[in-house]
């Protein structure tokens, strides 16, 4: 299998279908001068779309051309390419999508995001870092990112009315979500404690290597309490040791219509089929928005759910501004079954994979939305993914695809695309062809929506009441 490394804004990285460019955004926090300079690059360089990722990135893919000097340098004047370039190939640092605006929240989290921004692109050796190298803030309100597999990860908590983070780190077995380390600080001192465990890391690598290793790696390796010893420099603030919590991963209420903690406004989240946004749909968007406020200019959200929020619409347009939505071809309804349909660019747009999921998931969606006997009536997490990387989404889906190609046998003679499948993690079949798909899917989905216990009762929950054995056989009558 081919490798290939992540795209960036100054280096280019070429699939099957043309250059790929990735532009980090912060916080996933994005303005309408912003939008319409994309906007601009997708239509004259690429093939009038973009996509959002689940780091809350910009991509714009199928590019043909290598994008001039000049645009790369108004992209920094806009704040969309760093203007220290050695570290533009580090992950997105991710926090909610509702952050400031989330009435459940502790603490406000965008300020830390802009502060740690700063505070690499201040310091330049930082860009020696792995280009996995991953922060997330997390406010502990109403969406939760704890789950999300970032390297180090600071959720907010109160002990005695003062705010803490509690660090998280991701440490053990490959893809399993960050764990407590039991530690607290005060969170003004969140980038003294982000420094030293990045220069730590940087201690304990070979930065000459082209692929630097795992954060991950790294503490496994020395161990969490060597690597976690470097902190006890913070004094005369001490680290305070807090027993761990099992935190419930609270609904992510991150589309639809949701009031915001400033009275009288709401935000809306819509729902971008695969992460994909016409250029002709982000320029109505920007309209609409504008129509209703003429000075809302920052009130665009990316999620890393590859959804898109608009904010501050105020409470007496929001039902207008819906429909103003709905015109231009998109949705905001969460129990649509694309607006939890998550796949990678597949084989055109990346070398590793095996097959084409971006393709085969838009296809299910379009067979599943036509069975007009079938009501997905409650959300339902599908994953595709081209190979078992996953890049698309590291967490464990309700349904995972993972791309394979069927060996040669008695039965065929060329190589077909075909996915192993996975129910809630628990693997049910080894191998289906592609063009098998739709049909499982939609046998799937009938045996859930016709035997679970309660229109309440969530796939999930519905599947974890069988074995695996007993799943299948369920679908085999």
């Amino acid at each position: 299998m081919l490798v290939t490394p992540c795209p960036g804004l100054y280096y280019s990285t070429i699939a099957q279908d043309g250059i790929i460019y990735r532009l980090r955004i912060p916080g996933g926090i994005i303005n309408h001068q912003q939008l319409l300079t994309i906007a601009d690059i997708a239509d004259n360089y690429g093939q009038k779309y973009i996509n959002i990722t689940n780091r809350a990135n910009i991509q714009i893919r199928e590019v043909h051309q290598e994008i001039d000097l000049p645009t790369l340098a108004k992209l920094q004047q806009l704040g969309l390419g760093s203007i220290n370039y050695q570290i533009d190939h580090i992950r997105n640092i991710m926090t909610s999508p509702i952050a400031g605006i989330d009435s459940e929240e502790i603490i406000n989290t965008l300020p830390f995001v802009e502060g740690w921004d700063n505070y690499i692109t201040e310091n330049s050796h930082l860009g020696e870092l792995s280009a996995k190298f991953s922060i997330c803030f997390d406010g502990k309100g109403a969406i939760s990112l704890i789950n999300q597999l970032n390297d180090i990860t600071l959720l907010a908590e109160i002990i005695n009315d003062q705010i803490y983070f509690r660090l998280y780190l991701s440490y053990g077995e490959k893809r399993q979500p960050p764990q407590d380390t039991g530690i607290l600080f005060p969170v003004e001192k969140y980038l003294q404690v982000l420094g030293v465990l990045a220069n730590t890391y940087l201690e304990n690598i070979d930065i000459t290597q082209q692929r630097k290793t795992r954060l991950r790696e790294v503490i496994n390796n020395i161990g969490l309490g060597e690597y976690l010893k470097s902190l006890n420099f913070l004094q005369p603030y001490p680290l305070q040791i807090a027993s761990s919590e099992n935190l419930t991963f609270r609904q992510q209420k991150h589309l639809g219509i949701h009031p915001q903690k400033q009275p009288g406004l709401y935000y809306l989240g819509v729902v971008l089929p695969l992460g994909k946004l016409e250029t002709w749909q982000l320029r109505g968007l920007i309209n609409v928005s504008q129509e209703y406020d003429h000075h809302l200019t920052n009130n665009f959200r990316l999620t890393p759910w590859q959804n898109l929020l608009i904010t501050d619409i105020p409470g007496d347009k929001i039902r207008e501004f819906n429909t103003e939505i709905t015109n231009l071809g998109l949705t905001t309804n969460p129990k649509n079954i694309k607006s939890h349909l998550v796949a990678c660019a597949g084989r055109k747009g990346c070398n590793s994979a095996h097959t084409e999921a971006n393709i085969d998931a838009l296809m299910l969606a379009e067979y599943l939305e036509n069975k007009t006997n079938l009501t997905i009536d409650f959300p339902i997490n599908i994953h595709f993914s081209g190979c078992s990387k996953s890049c698309a989404q590291h967490t464990e889906g309700d349904i995972t695809l993972i791309g394979v190609t069927l060996a040669e046998s008695e039965e065929t003679t060329v190589n077909e695309p075909s996915y192993q499948i996975y129910i809630c993690g628990r693997l049910l079949y080894e191998c289906v062809s592609c063009y098998k798909i739709p049909y499982l899917m939609t046998k799937m989905l009938e045996v859930y929506q016709n035997q679970r216990f309660s229109y309440d009762e969530s796939f999930r929950e519905f599947t974890l009441r069988y074995t695996t054995d007993q799943l299948n056989q369920l679908l085999v009558n």
